[in-house]
């Protein structure tokens, strides 16, 4: 198997130097920018596997950047896990509405980190044989060309999201609990709190507008996608 790429987007220089030397002794090519417009150009031509993204970054802020890389066909597929000095929640929300797969908070562990990139990347490379298209209620998700439709309207969805979405819809009217999902979307090794994947969907709601209230939640238990309408 070729080696991965990772693309740092950090403007940090200490903090590049550590995660390249890490990064590179577990076998990645490891890449870097300084600043988020130059970091763009680098993801465009790189297409890297996952992208480390700083938030506060100069010339374009890591929202903006994550918000062109997932609005560009080239880009749109590529994992982000942000990293910030942030630690608000209402920055880990609007990361993930902006379509950031994972979020790590500076100071951060560098073993719990390198577990999340492990798991991200694995999640990427993964060949999924099945070519299955399922509808419903109205909305239609293709797995093979990773489309989503509601009515003519096609989602945007995170990679996150997608998986997500895909487990609960092929299994109408099953509850599933929010460790099945965090397994089955961001994998059994990565490192997140549950309330992760409340956010997820959350935004996965949003996204499905009107059709939105199709993915229930179950007290006590996680969430389900609506097995009949009412």
């Amino acid at each position: 198997m070729s080696q991965q790429t990772i693309l740092i987007i950090e403007d940090e220089r200490s903090l590049v130097e550590v995660l390249t030397y890490n990064l590179q002794k577990e076998g990645y090519i490891v890449a870097s920018a300084t600043d988020g417009q130059d970091g763009l150009r680098r993801a465009m031509s790189l297409l890297p596997d996952l992208v480390l993204l700083d938030l506060m970054l100069p010339v374009i802020e890591g929202l903006e950047v994550c918000r062109q890389l997932r609005s560009s066909p080239r880009t749109k597929e590529i994992p982000i896990l942000m990293l910030t000095a942030r630690g608000e929640e209402v920055d880990e929300v609007v990361g993930f509405q902006m379509g950031a797969d994972d979020y790590v908070t500076k100071p951060f562990k560098l073993k719990p980190l390198m577990q999340r990139i492990k798991a991200l990347v694995r999640r990427k490379q993964l060949v999924e044989s099945e070519s299955d298209v399922v509808t419903c209620h109205g909305v239609e998700i293709d797995r093979p060309q990773h489309k989503v439709s509601v009515g003519a309207e096609e989602l945007k969805l995170t990679p996150t999201e997608f998986k997500l979405l895909w487990t609960l819809i092929r299994q109408p009217g099953r509850a599933f609990s929010r460790h099945e999902l965090m397994e089955s979307c961001m994998g059994d090794d990565t490192l997140v709190l549950e309330r992760t994947i409340d956010v997820h969907v959350k935004s996965l709601r949003q996204k499905l507008g009107e059709k939105g209230d199709l993915v229930e939640t179950v007290r006590g238990i996680g969430y389900r996608f609506k097995e009949s309408a009412e």
